[in-house]
């Protein structure tokens, strides 16, 4: 029953990095991360995904892109941002084009990626935005674990 352990809180949880990724509509750049990172980088980073306006619904292209590399888009939901997530997170990645002080006033644990927004465009666009989406959390996440208290480079 791997699926309900993975479902439990993790005693890890402490150690990893509450990411709160943010796009426009929740449908495509957010919830891509989120999907990305729970994959990638789950022993430093608890992803979520939220939305200014959001779609009501994972863009069919968005769940195709993240199928043809390997990555589940199950669980993803397209949610509106909420001042308790944005109060939770340790950390917000800000995808919308929108300055993160317009977005976030007054809030320091913002940093902006400048992310093609890919919705209603073709399967290339949208793999294009995958692969820049999963270099940038892939980056992430090597920052995140070099951070961590008691870890030593290779060597």
């Amino acid at each position: 029953m791997k699926k309900r352990q993975s479902a439990e809180p993790s005693p890890h949880r402490s150690q990893r990095t509450r990411v709160l990724f943010v796009c426009v509509g929740n449908a495509c750049r957010s919830p891509m991360a989120e999907a990305i990172a729970r994959y990638d980088a789950a022993d430093v980073i608890e992803p979520f995904s939220a939305g200014l306006y959001p779609l009501g619904y994972i863009a069919e292209l968005t769940k195709q892109t993240l199928m043809k590399n390997g990555y589940s888009a199950n669980g993803l939901t397209s949610d509106v941002l909420k001042k308790e997530a944005v109060e939770a997170a340790d950390l917000i990645i800000n995808m919308t084009g929108r300055a993160s002080e317009e977005v976030f006033r007054g809030r320091e644990n913002v940093e902006d990626w400048l992310v093609q927004d890919p919705f209603g465009a073709d399967p290339e666009t949208y793999q294009r935005v995958f692969e820049g989406i999963q270099r940038r959390v892939n980056q992430l996440a090597f920052s995140l674990r070099d951070r961590r208290p008691g870890q030593k480079a290779p060597g």
